[in-house]
């Protein structure tokens, strides 16, 4: 079953939502384009893992060039470990990818597991920028990207084996996200996310978090709404992983680098200060 389009009013359904979907449709920053460059999976996310030293080193004219490799590669290992976390997957399953961006991972995933992937976003021009790549890599029929909500995706009821959020939860209600999941997965289907996160331990947002809710138009949640939405969806953890330090090193190659956006430093700053959180949470559907 394909997902039928929807008129933008009945996707975009508040006016946040739209302000979004603008963001993103009018989107071209070269941290996302110029990484995806590089092998054709162009991911909205970031990166984990040491990145190797060499490429600060040799010649001058083609050190860029290695920079913008080696954070694509920790990109893409950030994708492989949230797909590890999916559990057995199976060709005849089927997976959405929620939030998808331009849709690298979701091409990842139909790489692995010969299934068929979903994806959905509210930007329409990430829509047709993924599906052209699944049609350029001859694997549309199945990866298919749609102009959905990641709230009313238009799914039917317990057809998927697995969903996951790749940094993208902190544009919508949790409760209401985890309940359409829920809805979605089938017994023992499995949730996967990552995401950053405030630490309540520290109270409030920190100066460092609130200017990363300001970058991206987001609105970051603390790390006990990720588990109080989840428990009241039948969504139990099976695995927490703190991604906080591995995360570290991208960051601090990507403020060396010609993609950089200034948003490098708050990122640095609310990791190593303790208010942010970098998580990966696999759940199971009960």
């Amino acid at each position: 079953m394909t997902i039928t389009p929807d008129a933008p009013a009945q996707v975009l359904r508040t006016a946040y939502q739209k302000a979004v979907a603008d963001y993103w449709n009018s989107e071209k920053d070269p941290v996302n384009l110029r990484l995806g460059d590089v092998d054709g999976l162009y991911h909205h996310h970031y990166g984990i893992g040491d990145y190797d030293p060499s490429v600060l080193e040799g010649p001058e004219e083609t050190r860029e060039a290695r920079i913008i490799e080696e954070l694509h590669r920790l990109e893409s290992a950030q994708a492989d470990v949230l797909l590890d976390h999916l559990g057995p997957i199976e060709p005849g399953h089927r997976l959405l990818d929620a939030g998808c961006g331009r849709g690298g991972t979701s091409i990842m995933a139909n790489a692995r597991f010969g299934c068929q992937v979903d994806g959905v976003s509210i930007s329409e021009s990430q829509v047709e920028f993924a599906n052209a790549q699944a049609r350029k890599r001859g694997v549309d029929d199945k990866v298919r990207y749609h102009f959905r909500n990641m709230l009313d995706t238009g799914l039917p009821t317990g057809a998927l084996q697995g969903i996951w959020n790749n940094e993208s939860t902190m544009y919508v209600d949790l409760f209401e996200l985890f309940a359409e999941y829920s809805r979605l997965l089938a017994h023992g289907g499995r949730y996967v996310v990552i995401t950053g996160c405030y630490n309540d331990v520290t109270g409030g947002r920190s100066k460092a978090v609130s200017r990363i809710d300001e970058h991206y138009t987001c609105n970051i949640h603390p790390r006990s709404a990720y588990f109080k939405a989840m428990a009241a969806n039948g969504l139990v953890p099976i695995n927490v992983v703190d991604l906080t330090a591995p995360t570290i090193p991208y960051w601090e190659l990507r403020a060396r680098s010609s993609v950089a956006t200034g948003i490098e430093e708050p990122f640095l700053t609310a990791y190593r200060e303790g208010s942010f959180h970098y998580l990966l949470i696999a759940a199971d559907r009960i």
